[in-house]
């Protein structure tokens, strides 16, 4: 997956400072309280071939695809419950 795929889907660059283009920096996109999507540093990803996992589990749980990732996002997004129906 690209970065620009990343973009698309929805996730915001963090750990970067304003005006520090060196600083690493990662993405990530919160589904809901408890359901993060994170990917590794900049720094730890060769040609542009990014991935994404759930923050925090164990064990970890990756995905390469686009497809994939944006397939995951619209099922959990579209199981949300609103107003309590």
């Amino acid at each position: 997956m690209t970065e620009r795929e990343l973009i698309l889907l929805g996730f915001q660059k963090e750990g970067m400072r304003e005006h520090d283009e060196d600083e690493s920096y990662y993405y990530a996109l919160d589904i809901v309280d408890g359901i993060t999507f994170i990917t590794p540093t900049n720094d730890e990803i060769k040609d542009d071939n990014w991935y994404v996992e759930f923050f925090n589990t164990d064990p970890l749980v990756r995905f390469h695809s686009f497809s994939e990732v944006q397939g995951l996002i619209n099922q959990l997004t579209r199981a949300i419950v609103k107003n309590g129906k």
